[in-house]
Order: structure tokens, then C-alpha cells, then sequence
């Protein structure tokens, strides 16, 4: 099995960079929606897999870890089948070293990557919704889908923020050590060890917020869900469509961004290639 060196690495990033920002308009469309759809599938599969046991004191830890290890599977997914999530999109900041790319060309990449995630996350919610599977374990899963949002939104700005750098220097030293072969087999171990700790360390991804929180919204519509939850009237009343832009997805965007382009990929070219 071949590996690539650390200046390999970088060079394969770049290029990598380069193709994201180069795609044509329906391409980025449709690969930004499948990996809003795959983190979506990801998100639901580890809240359907740990609900039990992220509802028992006793049993939140392996809850957790159990959690971590399901979501991965989302980034295996988007990694494998090259679709565009937005806070792997972050490694275009390296062609934009390169001069390869435009500040201007990134940040565009950037926003319509971004919508189309939010669209992707947005319509596995509705679907989960409509699908009857939050009535799974009596409603608990309703429930605890419900707490999860409900926990996002009440984050202080400051503790987002830090929550999504932390989670995206995670995302991206995945995709960095993904890109060290161009094995199949050792992209996904090297995905799964680091995104699952990503996961069971409770940092903030923007994009799987994009399915959490409207789940979230949306399950909160049935009142037994509700009382099982057993969230405050105050965090209940904060649950909602404003807050999930205002209170969450703008903080930990940001976060994202940092941790993504600066903690990552521009101190690895910093390190590697400038002279």
C-alpha cells in the first residue's frame, strides 16, 4: 500500500482544492446536497443507534462512543463518493495559498456548498419526521432528537464557537490523513478513528446541525415527545428556526471556518511549502 509523504499530502490537497473550485454549478448543487443527505443519514443513524442510552445517566459515556462510531460513517460516505460538505470545503484555502484560486472563487464555492448541505440536512429531517421513526422506544426517540436540538441552541455564542473549531480540526486532520493513500480500506480507518472522536467529544459540526436541529423543531410539534424530553420550558421555547441560524449555525460556522482553514490546512502549508 502506497503512502504519500506530508508534501505529497499538501500537493494533493491543493489539487484537491482546486477541483471543488472548479466544478461546474450543477455539480456543486448536486454533490452539496448528497452530503448534507449523507451527514443527515449519519446524524439520525447515530441518535436511532445510542437513544437509550443517551437517556440513561448511567449509560451516557457508552452512548457516546457509540455515537461517534455510527456518525462516521457519514464522512466515509462523503469522502468515498466525493461529494462537497462544506467544512471539508475548507481545504480550497490552500489552493488560495497556491494562488491556484481566488479568495473570491472559494468563499462562492463556500456558499452554494452551504446551502445545499443546509437543503440536504433539512429534507432528511422532514422525512424522518413524516416517517414515523421518532415514535421509536415509545417516542423516546422523538424525545431525545428534541434534547439534542434543544442542547444546540441554548449553547452561549463564545462555547459554540469554540465547540466548532475544535470539531472541525478534527474534520479536517481526517480528510489531511485520508488523503495519505489512495486506498479505500485506509481512508475509511483513518475517517472513523478521528471523526468518532469528533462525535463522542460533543464538539459542534455545522453541517450535521443542519439535520439536529430542524429534527429537532420539527419533532417538537408533538406534545407527548415533549414532556418525554424533559427540557426546560425556557431551552423549549429557544428551539426554534431563528435560533438554529442566530444562536447556532452562525457561531459554529464560524468555528468551522477557523478551525477548518487556519488550525489545519494553513498552518500545514505554513509548516510544508512556504519559503
Amino acid at each position: 500500500m502506497s503512502i504519500r509523504t506530508p508534501v505529497e499530502i499538501l500537493a494533493y490537497a491543493s489539487d484537491s482544492g482546486l477541483t471543488k473550485a472548479r466544478r461546474k454549478f450543477s455539480s456543486i448543487l448536486i454533490l452539496g446536497f448528497f452530503a448534507g443527505v449523507f451527514v443527515a443519514f449519519a446524524a439520525q443513524g447515530s441518535t436511532m443507534a445510542a437513544h437509550n442510552l443517551l437517556a440513561n445517566p448511567d449509560a451516557i459515556g457508552l452512548g457516546k462512543v457509540l455515537t461517534g462510531m455510527v456518525f462516521a460513517i457519514g464522512l466515509m460516505m462523503v469522502i468515498l463518493t466525493g461529494a462537497d460538505m462544506f467544512t471539508g470545503s475548507t481545504v480550497i484555502i490552500t489552493s488560495v495559498l497556491d494562488r491556484r484560486v481566488t479568495v473570491g472563487q472559494m468563499l462562492l464555492n463556500w456558499l452554494l456548498v452551504y446551502i445545499c448541505n443546509l437543503a440536504g440536512g433539512i429534507f432528511i429531517a422532514w422525512m424522518m419526521s413524516k416517517s414515523g421513526l421518532f415514535a421509536t422506544s415509545g417516542g423516546l426517540l422523538g424525545a431525545m432528537t428534541i434534547k439534542i436540538a434543544a442542547g444546540k441552541t441554548a449553547l452561549p455564542f463564545h462555547a459554540a464557537f469554540i465547540l466548532g473549531v475544535m470539531c472541525n480540526w478534527l474534520v479536517c486532520v481526517a480528510i489531511l490523513v485520508s488523503y495519505s493513500s489512495p486506498e479505500g480500506v485506509a481512508k475509511i480507518l483513518a475517517i472513523f478513528f478521528i471523526i468518532s472522536l469528533f462525535a463522542m467529544s460533543g464538539f459542534e459540526h455545522s453541517v450535521a446541525n443542519m439535520y439536529y436541529i430542524p429534527a429537532g423543531i420539527l419533532a417538537k410539534q408533538n406534545p407527548g415527545w415533549v414532556s418525554m424530553s424533559q427540557v426546560s420550558a425556557e431551552q423549549l421555547a429557544g428551539l426554534n428556526w431563528v435560533s438554529f441560524a442566530v444562536k447556532n449555525l452562525i457561531p459554529v460556522t464560524l468555528g468551522n471556518i477557523i478551525g477548518g482553514t487556519v488550525m489545519v490546512w494553513a498552518l500545514f502549508w505554513f509548516a510544508l511549502k512556504k519559503k
